[in-house]
């Protein structure tokens, strides 16, 4: 036998066991969403090939450590693809077992129909809805360059890693991966890496039918290093376009790449009834006939197999001790440095990040957006981990921090510039809470929080600690007109579960506002702060601001049981102030309860709930320049309104709160009314 005659043997074996290897992810993709009778079989064995190469070959992860802090992160966008990463986390060693790629889709299961975020180890991101996972890893991409240029040092790169995504056609059909994929462009992030599996087929059939664009060419557009890979099983070629993708710096890398969904059906190969339903138990056969694979028995995983991808552990752990015996050697050069990214790490504030906070004199008239900007740039400085900016509307949101740079344009800038690109914004403001360490915030005006809510909902599902600063809060917007003013924005944020909604009532409530937002860790935060001036309450005569963090407290009283109760949030606090006083003169009892937050007040104890709002005070009036929605809850069927259940005017702000009935004399008439029923 000639020595050519040999190598072309060993490569033909080298070959067979690459295809059981990838055909041992194809056949547990299959067969688990047969199993379930639920789920999306094509992609995962499309995909196989990569992601065999990806978790093998290329990607630096530890099984036995799914959150080592240098490990690559991978993210599925197409999360409908979720067995293709399940069977991987299984085989590589993660600790799911075989069993539960059995109980796909099944109640209390570690694999849920797509991949959820804290929910099963190796998952960086919940994916799903498509073309949010694109923008996470755009965001997990800003975090390693921000962090890598704090942290590292010469000669010691402690943060050094990649992240790596797949997406499909619906991904890029979404708006929101154009919005992130541009600003990625424009940042030039070099160490993101995107496939983009093309093969031609949606849910209604051949992309062909609404889908028709150079999708290589946009990114290239961008300002993406985009190469092409013919066929995803040429695994030569695919392991040349990863390394090529590595070695460019200064952009992120589009890696378009051809494959056929369902492959190795021979009935339902590269059709759209192999995307988004079991192949059937008859096909499951006869595609493993086709593949040649040795078991027609579910769930038949080969011992060579199995393991091949174990070695992954082992693998794993030398990628992390090489790490530490480098980490070692830089601690011990740079402990302080060392110290504060443990800290940042672990959730630890740094200390006396709050000792600089303001403190607003009573009797200045104050927009809360000007407080929450004085109020940010006395945080900043001293909390190095705090990152974020607008989307384009930083002037308006009060969001610029002064002196600290831009991001892209000074080593450690941290002013985000998102551009006009609100939910692209949201992406990555969770991509860079969940790489973990950074305090992300992101700003626009309330009005485009509808832009925002798909992503809001997921760092709410994935309790993430990102701060969205809502400023133009309501019709006291004015001249800009109903498209600009909100009005059901409040009720819709305050209807997601596990979203924190704060309205401050003035400057120092505000303040107050940021310091809850910044300490709160489980969720995100939202500020909705006013266009327009508001009275600073004297907090010496009234109860301290930071009773904001109560959701409701009583700021005006009177001598024993109230007659009535106003109930308000936000600039509609000094109407109920006044209007208060007003009764007073009247010879009314009236208490005012600033409601900064629902979900708060919702927290405290039963006997808190009863203090401020007693049972037996039935008359109540609700004020907010918003939704009615969601209110009576507090008001009850005896209470009366003063609220928005109609769209907006152009017309200057104290016009329209006239007009609409903002007045101490319409309220005063309310209750008067309300008490003579």
């Amino acid at each position: 036998m000639t020595t050519q005659q040999k190598t072309a043997i060993d490569n033909q074996s080298d070959h067979n066991q690459e295809q059981l290897y990838i055909n041992t992810i194809r056949t547990l993709a299959m067969d688990g969403v047969q199993k379930a009778n639920s789920g999306h079989p094509g992609t995962p064995m499309a995909l196989a090939p990569l992601a065999y190469l990806l978790y093998t070959r290329h990607m630096q992860h530890n099984p036995k450590n799914p959150n080592w802090v240098n490990r690559d992160r991978f993210v599925l966008s197409a999360g409908h693809a979720s067995m293709l990463q399940y069977s991987l986390l299984y085989l590589t060693g993660y600790g799911l077992e075989l069993d539960d790629l059995k109980s796909f889709r099944q109640w209390g299961s570690l694999t849920p129909g797509h991949p959820e975020y804290h929910h099963t180890k190796g998952i960086e991101t919940t994916t799903g809805p498509l073309g949010q996972g694109i923008g996470n890893s755009v965001g997990m991409a800003i975090a390693q360059r921000y962090q890598a240029s704090r942290f590292n040092k010469p000669g010691h790169d402690v943060i050094d890693h990649y992240i790596y995504a797949i997406a499909g056609d619906g991904d890029m059909q979404e708006g929101i991966s154009s919005e992130a994929a541009s600003l990625a462009g424009t940042l030039k992030l070099g160490r993101l890496i995107l496939f983009y599996d093309d093969n031609n087929i949606s849910i209604e059939g051949d992309t062909s039918i609404s889908f028709t664009e150079n999708v290589g060419q946009r990114y290239e557009a961008y300002g993406w290093h985009v190469q092409h890979v013919a066929d995803i099983n040429d695994l030569a070629a695919l392991d040349e376009a990863i390394a090529a993708a590595k070695a460019v710096a200064d952009k992120p890398s589009l890696i378009s790449v051809k494959s056929k969904i369902g492959y190795g059906s021979p009935h339902k190969q590269g059709s759209h009834d192999a995307h988004g339903a079991p192949l059937g138990a008859e096909e499951i056969v006869l595609t493993k006939r086709n593949l040649g694979w040795p078991s027609e028995e579910p769930f038949f995983v080969p011992e060579e197999s199995l393991n091949f991808f174990r070695q992954s552990i082992e693998r794993g752990a030398e990628f992390e001790q090489a790490w530490q015996k480098e980490y070692d050697a830089y601690a011990a050069e740079f402990p302080e440095l060392a110290a504060q990214w443990q800290a940042e790490l672990s959730g630890k504030l740094a200390e006396g990040w709050d000792k600089d906070i303001p403190t607003f004199k009573a009797g200045e008239a104050v927009a809360t957006r000007v407080a929450a900007g004085k109020t940010l740039n006395a945080i900043a400085p001293n909390l190095p981990n705090l990152i974020g900016g607008s989307a384009d509307l930083a002037p308006s949101n009060n969001t610029n921090m002064k002196g600290l740079g831009d991001f892209g344009g000074t080593e450690n800038g941290r002013n985000m510039h998102f551009g006009i690109r609100e939910h692209g914004m949201g992406s990555i403001l969770n991509g860079m809470a969940l790489y973990g360490g950074l305090i992300p915030f992101g700003a626009t005006f309330l009005i485009f929080s509808d832009y925002m809510r798909p992503v809001i909902r997921l760092a709410s599902l994935m309790k993430q600690h990102v701060i969205y600063v809502y400023t133009h809060d309501s019709i006291g917007v004015g001249e800009d007109g109903p498209t600009h003013q909100p009005i059901e924005q409040l009720a819709a944020l305050r209807s997601i579960p596990g979203m924190v909604v704060l309205r401050p009532a003035d400057a120092n409530e505000t303040a107050e506002a940021w310091r809850y937002a910044i300490t709160h860790q489980d969720g995100p935060v939202a500020l909705a702060l006013t266009r327009q001036n508001l009275p600073t309450i004297d907090r010496e005569q009234y109860p301290a601001a930071s009773n904001l963090t109560k959701g409701a407290y009583v700021l005006v009283d009177s001598e024993g049981t109230p007659d009535i109760i106003l109930l308000a949030s936000g600039s509609e606090v000094s109407l109920a102030f006044d209007t208060a006083k007003q009764l007073h003169q009247d010879g009314i009892a009236a208490r005012v309860v600033s409601v900064p937050s629902w979900e708060l007040f919702e927290a405290q104890s039963a006997e808190y709930k009863e203090a401020v709002l007693p049972k037996n005070v039935r008359a109540r009036i609700a004020i907010e320049a918003a939704r009615t929605m969601g209110w009576e809850r507090y008001i009850g069927l005896d209470g009366a309104y003063v609220t928005l259940d109609h769209f907006g005017a152009s017309a200057p702000a104290n016009t329209l709160f006239k007009e609409f009935g903002f007045t101490v004399e319409n309220v005063v008439n309310k209750a008067k009314t309300l008490l003579n029923k």
